[in-house]
C-alpha cells in the first residue's frame, strides 16, 4: 500500500546539528578552543589513521584536524629531534 500518509518524509541537510557529546564533569574543551586536543576520545580507528573526540573534532594520524563545523585544521607535527638538528 503507498498512500501518501504511509510515506515518510525524508529531509536531508548540509549542516549537522552538533549537540554535545561531552558527558564528562568538568566538560571537556569545546572545538573552538586552543586545547580541543585535550578532549576525551569517543572513537579510536588507528587502522584507518583518525580518532573522534567528544567535542565532534575528528583527528588524524599525521595531526590534521576536521572540526564539526567543517573547518579544517592542517597537519602540526611537531618537529623530532632529528630533523632539528638537520635544519641548523
Amino acid at each position: 500500500m503507498n498512500t501518501a500518509s504511509s510515506r515518510r518524509t525524508l529531509t536531508t541537510t548540509t549542516q549537522r546539528k552538533n549537540a554535545s557529546m561531552c558527558q564528562h564533569q568538568p566538560a571537556c574543551p569545546t572545538a573552538d578552543s586552543a586545547d580541543r586536543e585535550a578532549a576525551q576520545l569517543v572513537a579510536h580507528h588507528p587502522e584507518q589513521g583518525w580518532s573522534l573526540l567528544c567535542n565532534g573534532v575528528l583527528i588524524f594520524e599525521d595531526t590534521g584536524e576536521l572540526l564539526p563545523d567543517g573547518r579544517i585544521i592542517a597537519p602540526h607535527r611537531a618537529l623530532t629531534a632529528g630533523q632539528v638538528a638537520k635544519a641548523a
